[in-house]
Formats: structure tokens, sequence, C-alpha cells
């Protein structure tokens, strides 16, 4: 497809949306039938006569939502026996200094593998806690590219090594699960868990934030194994220790129970559609079709990451004269599509294609995007 400009006139439909096309990067969109249900039941949660967020986290309704959210998480991601799965607050960025703690001795090494923003905030919130080793990094490449697997200098004394799976902001995802030996795999995958399917077993820990794939902010996922609940780490309050949480069933303090109900309800609806695999195909071509606009526009727009590491999640692109990145963001949002302006580190622009963001969503894109150069020659 060319988006030469004045070879291609569009149309686009200018009957109001009654919801916007949300292309955030998160918070992020939510499915549409999870929203929906959430307001059917918001005054009366289960023939309760209360709101879900006004019942008790320890009473039986509760405790038994509660159950069924990580039972259908287990049958979405095959999480294997020997893995608990833990329903936190803090965000991902509170994790960042909170998994040393748990995972390290005093005085003890990890190894960080970094590939963009996330990477590198993960290393500078771990470095009080831990002696944050940078094992192998893109750096050097501007976050472009992924660092080959050969150039990564680990140590096999390292009490974890530490991948981001998907850089929200610079767009890079690491598709294949390295092998790094003996020593545990921790991975933040805030931006692309439930995107498609993915060997827990192969991991040591696994955790995200709830923005971006599994419902709103303020909950964190995580599943970790059961021997590593079991190290010492060093002194803390219990609070931090994650081994305090699983014992309590995430429940060592009230917990965020909207967020845990809103990603019962989306565990249960991608359930409805089949599954991560499903999910999987769903998020192959709707990131073929924005890729294939961008690489197919003649250099209009340009993607510059390099194609065995672009993200599924995240796509972000530039125009070729910059000065147009405003008016882009502006009249895309007034042609409903929301949020496509780039992180302020980077600049440009971004599409974020989770898991409810639908292909039409996609398409509605494109056809602004063959408008807009039309328009903007």
């Amino acid at each position: 497809m060319m988006l030469r400009c004045g070879t291609m006139v569009d149309h686009l439909e200018t009957e109001p949306l009654s919801r916007a096309w949300n292309f955030s990067a998160g918070p992020a969109a939510i499915p549409e039938a999870v929203l929906k249900r959430a307001q059917s039941e918001l005054l009366d949660w289960n023939g309760s006569g209360a709101s879900v967020m006004e019942l008790s986290h320890r009473g039986k309704p509760f405790m038994e939502l509660a159950a069924r959210a990580e039972a259908d998480l287990r049958d979405l991601m095959s999480i294997p026996d020997g893995y608990r799965v833990l329903f936190l607050q803090g965000g991902a960025t509170q994790h960042f200094a909170q998994i040393p703690m748990n995972l390290t001795p005093e005085g003890g090494s990890a190894d960080y593998i970094v590939t963009g923003h996330w990477g590198e905030k993960a290393v500078r919130e771990a470095a009080p806690y831990v002696t944050a080793r940078v094992a192998g990094s893109s750096v050097d490449a501007n976050y472009l590219q992924l660092p080959a697997r050969e150039s990564w200098d680990l140590d096999p004394g390292a009490s974890y090594v530490h991948i981001t799976t998907n850089e929200t902001i610079h767009g890079v995802e690491m598709r294949d699960i390295p092998d790094v030996g003996d020593v545990p795999l921790v991975a933040d995958m805030s931006s692309d868990i439930l995107s498609a399917p993915v060997d827990v077993s192969r991991f040591g820990l696994i955790y995200a934030g709830a923005q971006k794939n599994i419902g709103p902010s303020g909950l964190v996922v995580m599943i970790v194994r059961d021997d590593l609940l079991k190290r010492p780490g060093r002194p803390m309050a219990k609070i931090f220790r994650y081994a305090e949480h699983a014992a309590n069933d995430s429940m060592l303090n009230t917990p965020n129970t909207w967020g845990w109900y809103l990603a019962g309800l989306t565990f249960q609806w991608l359930k409805e559609q089949g599954g991560l695999a499903a999910m999987g195909e769903r998020n192959r071509i709707k990131a073929d079709t924005l890729y294939a606009a961008i690489d197919g526009s003649d250099g209009y727009y340009r993607a510059p990451i390099a194609h065995a590491a672009r993200s599924r999640m995240n796509v972000p692109f530039t125009i070729h004269e910059p000065a147009l990145d405003a008016v882009f963001v502006k009249e895309s949002g007034d042609a409903g599509l929301l949020a496509l302006k780039g992180h302020k580190a980077l600049g440009g622009l971004r599409a974020s294609l989770y898991n409810a963001v639908p292909l039409e969503a996609v398409e509605a894109l494109t056809a602004f995007m063959r408008d807009f150069a039309n328009r903007h020659c």
C-alpha cells in the first residue's frame, strides 16, 4: 500500500462515535464488554445489594471472586504447579525495588538486560538493594533493536536475570524467551502479558502492572515460583515480603478490590475470545496492519525499530516532517482516535494495540493516516 501524497483519497466517517478508539499506552483501553458488565453490576454486585467496592475483601463472596480470578488466569497462561499467583499493589515501578529486596541477600548481585526506558528504571530502582549489573544493553543502538544474546555478559552467581519483555516507550519486544542457564529469569511483562501464549515454566518470576492488558491501574499481578518465596532476602517489614503476601492469599492488607474484580472480568472475557492463542493471532494481524501502512507510505511515515524487534503492543512512528506531529495529534483526536502522541522521552507518535483495541480501531487509524498524508503533502 502506497501513501504517497495525492495518490489516494479516503473519506473518513463523519458520524460521531459513541466511544473513541483508544490507543493510550496506559492506563489503556479496557474491553467494552467488561466495562458494560461492571456498569451493570456497579450498584448491586452479584445480588449483594452493594457494590463490589463496598464489600469486605475477607467475606465469602469476594473470596470466591478472587479464587475464580486466579483460576482463570492459571487456565489462560497454563501456569504450572509450583507457582503462586499474587494480586499486589504499588505498580510495577515499586516492584523494581521490591524484587531485589525479596530475591537477593544483602551484598548480592543481579543481572539486568536493558532494552529501553523501563529497563533503565528497573536498574536505578534496584541499585539501593543489590549490585545491579547491566549484563546486556542496546543503548548504543538507541534502543532500536535487541542486544544479541551472545553479547550478554551473565554472571552464573547472580540472584536473577531481569528482562523487560516489551518496552512500552521504545516499542521493542523480546518475543523469544532467552536461555539464562540455572539463574532464575525475572520478567517485567507489564505491556505484553496475556497478549499471546508464554511458557511460564521458563521464568522464576513474572510481574505486570495491570493498566495495559489486565484492567485499571493500581493492581500488579505477579507469578512467582515457590522456591523463590523461600529465599531469606533481607530484613524488611512484612508488607514488603512476597512470602507473607502468598501466605495470606494476597490479603495481607486490604487489596485493590475494584482492580481485582475488573481483572477477573477481563480474564473471563479473554477466555470467551478463545484464549491467548486467539489473542496472539489477533494482535499479530493488528500490528501487521499498522506496520504495513507505515512501511508502505513511501517514507511519509517511518517506524525506526528493527523489524525483528518490533513490538506488537506499542508502535512508535514518525512523520517525515516533525512539525506535522502536533497537527496529526490534533486532527486524529478530532476524528475520535485518542492518545497518539508519542512519549515525551522520544516525541513523535505512538499507537498502543493492546488486547482491548480491536482491528476496527487499527483500520480506522490507517484510514486516517492515508487521508492525513493526502491532505498534508
